[in-house]
Order: structure tokens, then sequence, then C-alpha cells
């Protein structure tokens, strides 16, 4: 490091953890954890039995949304206390761990990148945010998409960058979809329904039964929200809805008003 270099970081120690201080920057620059210490804490953690099994929840199987996943077998309360414990992992090292051949692996990485960006700085949040984009392809199964997407991929929806909903919503990718649908989960939250209605629109005629599920839930969240636009949309489109998605929407209605859209006797309204 050249004494221009050396200037601009301040160094502390704490325990075994290196922190790095940019003078540039709000927030500390979490830059030398050392990643084979947290994946030798996930081989420790590793259950054959445990494994066996969630090989066979997630559909690992040939042909099957999941297919090609391995599994140590780790239950997600321990997975979200190794990334406490590791949140200080610095984003190159996230992004090797969100890189891994095993599952929880990923999954860790993805809690410790969603902590990133939460108390991030702007500049923190925009990397974070990057390297989410960047890396999809390992993002591959719906508890990692469920568990992240709308703490990274939302808040920049709500900052007006919608565009990328659109992109993700028509991607190749069952899994970048997945993203689409879920990142707004974030703008339904703050009672803002636009986003999610637009994606919904996109993904209507989705031939994945996880994206069905998806959008159902998704609209099913509105209406706890504000039922008349839930069921505005609804009557302008469900008629042509897979019925997985129907069914998701409307699990919460009075049963009277659920089996009349089941029915399909709900009269419908024109496309909004």
């Amino acid at each position: 490091m050249s004494g221009e270099e050396a200037r601009a970081f301040s160094v502390t120690v704490v325990g075994s953890l290196i922190m790095c201080n940019d003078k540039e920057r709000s927030d500390p620059i979490m830059c030398s954890m050392p990643i084979d210490d947290i994946r030798a804490e996930l081989e420790g953690f590793a259950d054959p039995q445990a494994a066996a099994f969630a090989q066979r929840f997630f559909k690992t199987g040939p042909g099957q949304y999941g297919e090609g996943d391995i599994f140590r077998g780790i239950r997600v309360p321990v997975l979200r206390r190794l990334a406490g414990k590791y949140r200080l992992l610095g984003l190159p090292d996230v992004e090797r761990l969100l890189k891994s051949p095993f599952h929880e692996d990923r999954l860790v990485a993805l809690f410790i990148l969603v902590s990133i960006y939460s108390k991030g700085d702007k500049r923190t949040r925009h990397e974070a945010y990057s390297l989410y984009l960047n890396n999809t392809r390992w993002i591959n199964n719906w508890d990692l998409v469920d568990s992240s997407a709308e703490h990274i991929v939302g808040p920049q929806v709500g900052d007006g960058n919608r565009e990328i909903l659109d992109e993700l919503a028509r991607s190749n990718s069952l899994w970048e979809r997945r993203i689409a649908i879920m990142a707004t989960f974030h703008t339904i939250r703050k009672r803002e329904y636009d986003a999610t209605l637009r994606v919904a629109r996109i993904l209507l005629q989705d031939s994945e039964d996880l994206i069905h599920k998806a959008v159902g839930w998704m609209l099913r969240e509105i209406g706890k929200r504000d039922i008349e636009v839930e069921e505005k949309f609804l009557r302008s489109h469900y008629a042509k809805m897979p019925r997985t998605m129907l069914r998701y929407a409307i699990e919460r209605f009075p049963e009277p008003v659920r089996q009349a859209y089941l029915k399909g006797t709900i009269p419908e309204a024109p496309e909004d």
C-alpha cells in the first residue's frame, strides 16, 4: 500500500477481525474477515440426514426446478446466526460465498448481503445491489429469492428504478422472474401497489407454478391492505389466471366470494 493509500484508511482490529475505515466513506469497508472461517463453520454444522430431506423438499431431482442443487443440511436459524456473526464479511468474499455449490452457503451470503445493504450508505447499497443483479444465476431457489429480493431490489424499485422489474419479469430465468415479483413486496409494505400490478400483468400467463404462487401471494398481500385494489385487478384478469395464482390471491376471501371466483361467476371488468 502506498503512503497515499495508507493515509486514506485506518484499521481497527476487533478480535480476529480487521475493519478498514475509508475516510471518504461513512461506513467501514468490511475487508478481511476470513471467508475460510465461515466455510469451516458451515462444514461443521452439516447433517447428511437433513441434507437428504432438503434435497427432496427443494426439488433437486432431474427436471425439477432445483435440479443439481447441493445441501449441507443446516437449519435456517443456524444460518441466520452465522450471518450475524460474519456480518462484517466484505463484498468480494460475500460474492465468493454466493457462488458456492452449497445452498446454505448461498443463503448465508444473501443474509449478509441484505445486512450490508440495509446498513450501508448510498455507495455501499449500490455496490450490494449491483453484486446481487450480477449474480442472479446463484440465487436459484425460492427461499434464496424470497429472503433477499424484497430487501435489495425492492428499495431500488421504490427509488424509481422500475425498469429493472420489467427486464427481470420478462427474463427466461424462472428465478429472475420470481425476483421481479417478490421485490415488489417492499413497495406493498409501503402501500404502493403499481409496481406489483404491473409485474403481475406481465406474469399472468407464465408457465411456472412457482411464479403462479408468488404472484398470487403478492396480490393477496395487496388485498390485506386494500381489498378494493386487489379485487379491481382480479375482476379484470381472474378469468385468464392460472388456477394456482387465483387460489393464492383469494385465499383470505369470504368463502362465498372465493367460490364465486373459482366458479367464474364474478362479473368481469374491462382490463385495467
